[in-house]
């Protein structure tokens, strides 16, 4: 019961968090310049970390400007929180999200490209837009198993996006994330997103665990220049599961 009230309040505590970032986003985001609404963004992130019960921690380098596409594991919706904590990115994410109430709002105004997964050609266009943001300095990131894993492994990476680096010239930053549970270190599968399971189900899972690490580890960047996708797609894969093992 005790553990109930507990993910209650603070489900009630983010409702009320994510409707002050969705007011933010419609009524000041377009007296702000971008650098300030990257940092409202992150600030958010980080708020909201904090009032579901969840500690951040930063291991190596986020990057400190763009241009970069930063590539990572992908376990649950929690990882865009505990990334724009870490560091304000533009996310690439599927078309749907920017459809639903509010947080299509809160993703829009954190600067999301959107991707129908469906069309395949619609890639194209996203690399394209990828290409031109990159060109401006921006920080990308995306998930290239193109969906949620269990958590135990990573599944195979697709290579398309990973075109806007080579022909922006962008360099690409490795990136691994986990959760675990504070008290004990152990990884915590709450977060879990995968398969069957519902966001609601995920997000009540998440409020009803005891305290959890976000843990972000950011490798070393590499060059684009020369690079084959379908072989830097594999090369990254090997590289972020290093970096998932130095989590453990």
């Amino acid at each position: 019961m005790m553990q109930s009230l507990s993910a209650g309040w603070k489900l009630l505590r983010a409702i009320a968090h994510m409707l002050s970032g969705w007011w933010t986003i419609r009524m000041r985001f377009p007296r702000m310049s971008q650098a300030e609404r990257e940092s409202r963004v992150q600030q958010w992130a980080e708020r909201m970390l904090n009032l579901m019960g969840i500690r951040l921690t930063v291991l190596g380098r986020p990057p400190a400007h763009g241009p970069m596409l930063v590539v990572c594991n992908h376990l649950s919706w929690l990882d865009i929180l505990a990334i724009h904590a870490a560091r304000h990115v533009r996310f690439v994410s599927k078309a749907g999200v920017g459809h639903w109430p509010v947080i299509g709002t809160l993703s829009t105004g954190a600067g999301t490209l959107y991707i129908e997964r469906e069309r395949r050609r619609d890639a194209v266009r996203v690399v394209h837009h990828m290409t031109e943001a990159l060109r401006a300095g921006d920080v990308i990131a995306v998930f290239p198993e193109g969906t949620t894993g269990d958590g135990h492994g990573l599944l195979p990476f697709h290579a398309n996006l990973l075109q806007a680096a080579i022909s922006s010239g962008a360099p690409v930053q490795p990136t691994a994330l986990r959760f675990a549970d504070a008290a004990s270190g152990e990884t915590s599968f709450a977060p879990r997103y995968v398969g069957d399971d519902s966001l609601l189900t995920s997000l009540w899972s998440t409020l009803k665990a005891p305290p959890l690490l976000a843990i972000v580890r950011f490798g070393e960047a590499q060059p684009s220049l020369g690079r084959d996708r379908r072989a830097w797609a594999k090369s990254l894969h090997a590289d972020i599961q290093a970096l998932r093992r130095e989590l453990k």
